[in-house]
């Protein structure tokens, strides 16, 4: 049995055709997959010490002084989810550089699923250490579902588990952070499949170049990845709270809210462009949009891209200039000039989609009547050589 296992592994991963010319952007899939199984190795540890009930915060506190290098898993563990998703972003970037969600639609629809699966279990592991911040980011972000028409403020109360968030909140929140990791892990597994399958792009875009076996010239490209979680460990080691918000040292108290109450990093730009919107629907509605139309991609034509390739890498460098500076919005105070850029930035981002749809649905009324006209052409020079 374990010899099928090696020999099956081979035929997945070393023995792959891969194409010659892979830089080292096609090195952060198999990085972020890395990492995120130190992230789950992190976090089976810190359950063993961690108490899902009223006493949470303390448990934290004993997990770094009583505990065995306590402090060191729970500093990786509360770090390596923003190495995850800066990976996750640069990722996702190489795919809107290279084109990847319009040649190889079943494999971005596969990692925006486990996009989003990451987004639901960081929000959870965000509530768990019970600090200050922890408690007023569920109840502001859970109580946004109260804007859904007839059935959102049951929904809030089912997901607190009575009329304000508790004791039983977290203990939910708990169980599903601790389930999401696992099935993450099963879409990474189907997300390498499906890619194994039909096959790597590349710089250039050609699927027919020559291709080599993965191992040995990619598996050493992989193995450069040590390199980065050297420098990674580094920054854990001298400045393990680089990333961490002040107000969650501070154990949680219902009855005194935060002055300024904020996500990690990585959600800041949807969240900018949630509180963008005057209206508590709209902003629900444009931050779930938001989300969608990076899925919605795969109905690009990647010839219309190829055709305008220069318009192209114009909205792609619009599109990530208006990601970096709605991170930087959504950290701010809601005041001016905050909330006037950030509906600008949010107008922009969207804009970009809507280009896009735009000329992909003029490129294909223009394909649609060069096809027709060529047509009517060869109908009529064949009805002239019937008349003559």
């Amino acid at each position: 049995m374990y010899v099928n296992f090696v020999n099956e592994y081979n035929k997945l991963k070393l023995k792959l055709k891969a194409p010659l010319n892979l830089s080292y952007w096609w090195n952060l899939g198999s990085f972020v997959s890395l990492i995120m199984s130190i992230q789950i190795i992190t976090g089976l540890f810190l359950t063993f010490y961690y108490e899902n009930s009223e006493n949470c915060f303390d448990s934290i506190y004993i997990i770094h002084i009583e505990t065995f290098y306590g402090v060191l898993v729970h500093f990786i563990h509360l770090n390596v989810s923003s190495i995850i998703f800066f990976l996750i972003y640069l990722h996702m970037t190489k795919g809107l550089i290279f084109s990847s969600f319009s040649m190889m639609k079943i494999t971005w629809i596969s990692g925006w699923i486990m996009m989003m699966l990451s987004m639901l279990s960081a929000f959870m592991g965000y509530v768990l250490p019970w600090g200050q911040m922890s408690l007023w980011g569920a109840t502001v972000i859970t109580n946004l579902l109260s804007a859904i028409p007839v059935i959102g403020k049951m929904m809030v109360e089912w997901i607190w588990g009575g009329y304000f968030v508790s004791n039983f909140t977290m203990k939910m929140f708990f169980s599903f952070h601790f389930l999401v990791p696992f099935i993450i892990l099963i879409f990474i597994m189907i997300h390498l499949i499906i890619l194994h399958y039909y096959g790597s792009n590349n710089p250039i875009g050609n699927f027919s170049l020559m291709k080599i076996e993965f191992n040995p010239i990619y598996s050493f490209k992989d193995l450069m990845s040590i390199i980065f979680i050297i420098l990674m460990f580094v920054l854990f080691f001298y400045s393990p709270y680089f990333m961490v918000d002040p107000e969650n040292f501070i154990k949680s108290n219902p009855m005194i809210s935060p002055i300024h109450i904020q996500p990690e990093w990585y959600f800041l730009q949807y969240y900018a462009i949630l509180r963008a919107i005057p209206n508590k629907l709209g902003g629900v509605l444009f931050f779930l949009l938001s989300l969608i139309l990076l899925m919605m991609m795969i109905f690009f034509n990647y010839s219309m891209m190829m055709n305008n390739m220069k318009l192209w890498n114009l909205m792609t460098i619009m599109f990530i200039m208006s990601n970096i500076i709605l991170v930087w919005l959504g950290g701010m105070p809601v005041e001016y000039p905050y909330l006037i850029l950030s509906q600008i930035l949010t107008f922009i981002y969207f804009l970009n989609f809507l280009l896009i749809y735009m000329f992909n649905y003029l490129n294909f009324i223009l394909g649609m009547y060069f096809i027709y006209s060529e047509h009517l052409k060869s109908h009529s020079k064949y009805n002239m050589l019937m008349i003559l």
